[in-house]
């Protein structure tokens, strides 16, 4: 298979649907794309025929492309991480992998024109992000929820305010920054530099401002994050978890237990916010994101320190601290509601607390003037304390 023939097969996969996320090769199914939310089979010269294994693996072996490092790292890890590109068309970020002896491939587009916080209806909280000049900001979430995306935004817009030092750790790189007022150094892991924490130990030389981590998977690169943050940088990273007060818990657990108090005062000294996002199935198709966003504050600080309790749990915090910027995914949910994006059993679905999203579509209705229940008839059983 020539590379002509990879290309022709992508484009042709990207233009099937509207809003193409993924593109999926799978031993046994057809060849399949992700769109808004869901895998749908495609039809490739007239026919839609369950890969086999064979397929699969001429194919991983041209997108490999004979890299001796990609090689390895597939040999050793079972998967390894590449870009591709179709000049003109897409960029992609793919990752290969062994499954029971055979090679799956999924493919994530990525998007060539760089977001802003405006054109996506980012929460306005970012903007406050992209204005801090140290400490360290986590945007956490599932994978494919949107964290690249959002730090992506909130680099073009410091890059637009500030002439400041740039570096990004990731892999691979998804947005190609351009220079504005800031200068970029985007550094892509196997290619520039072999794990996360020999990167962001060497970022720490290269005298940034702002430095971009892809991921902290481990201890030693949360450990070289929070000393970059505290030696007055900006530091931008993602986590895989659910929300605000997990984010805290993951961070903590990564370290023995006889160090924890010393990591909590490091933390509580050098966190700046927590972005946490979910992305929803949207009224009308598609999808639309929802945040959970913790900032900074007296009280969270004081949560840090000394651990959640009674009335005074990360939840609770965020949930009093609007005008700090806070907001919680059960107050983002019932916005989304009202704005008409999202059903009342997607927010249900979706919701932390249910109770809570409840009361607060209740109150919507009551304002618009709907029913609030479905009961339609309440009478007196006048018969009820009678004797019999």
């Amino acid at each position: 298979m020539k590379k002509q023939e990879i290309d022709h097969i992508l484009v042709k996969m990207l233009d099937a649907y509207r809003e193409v996320s993924d593109l999926n090769f799978t031993v046994g199914k057809p060849m399949q794309v992700e769109s808004a939310g869901e895998l749908v089979p495609i039809e490739i010269r007239n026919s839609i025929k369950p890969l086999t294994p064979f397929q699969t693996e001429v194919m991983a072996l041209n997108l490999i492309n004979q890299d001796r490092r990609l090689t390895e790292t597939m040999l050793r890890t079972g998967s390894c991480d590449l870009s591709y590109s179709l000049p003109g068309k897409a960029r992609f970020r793919v990752n290969i992998f062994s499954q029971g002896g055979n090679f799956s491939i999924v493919c994530r587009k990525l998007e060539s024109k760089i977001p802003t916080i405006e054109e996506r209806g980012l929460p306005k909280s970012l903007y406050q992000i992209a204005k801090e000049k140290n400490g360290i900001v986590f945007v956490t979430g599932a994978t494919g929820s949107g964290k690249t995306t959002s730090l992506a935004a909130i680099l073009d817009d410091i890059n637009e305010r500030r002439s400041v030092h740039i570096v990004t750790l990731e892999d691979p790189v998804e947005y190609q920054h351009p220079h504005k007022k800031a200068t970029f150094n985007q550094r892509e892991l196997g290619m520039d530099y072999d794990n996360y924490a020999n990167g962001l130990r060497a970022a720490l030389r290269q005298a940034p401002k702002v430095i971009l981590v892809g991921e902290m998977r481990d201890r030693e690169t949360v450990e070289i994050g929070l000393s970059a943050s505290e030696t007055g940088h900006l530091v931008l990273t993602t986590l895989h978890t659910t929300d605000a007060g997990a984010t805290i818990n993951r961070i903590l657990g990564m370290f023995p237990n006889e160090d924890e108090q010393q990591i909590r005062i490091r933390l509580a000294d050098s966190l700046r916010w927590i972005v946490c996002q979910r992305l929803l199935p949207k009224i009308g198709g598609g999808r639309v994101a929802s945040f959970e966003i913790l900032g900074t504050s007296l009280r969270i600080k004081d949560a840090i320190l000394n651990g959640e309790a009674e009335g005074k749990t990360f939840h609770d915090i965020m949930e009093a601290g609007n005008a700090f910027g806070m907001i919680t995914f059960d107050q983002h949910l019932v916005s989304l509601y009202e704005q008409g994006q999202i059903t009342q059993e997607t927010a249900m679905a979706y919701a932390s607390h249910r109770g809570n999203v409840g009361r607060g579509i209740d109150m919507i209705k009551s304002a618009r003037g709907e029913a609030t229940t479905d009961i339609s008839k309440l009478e007196i059983d006048r018969a009820y304390n009678k004797m019999i």
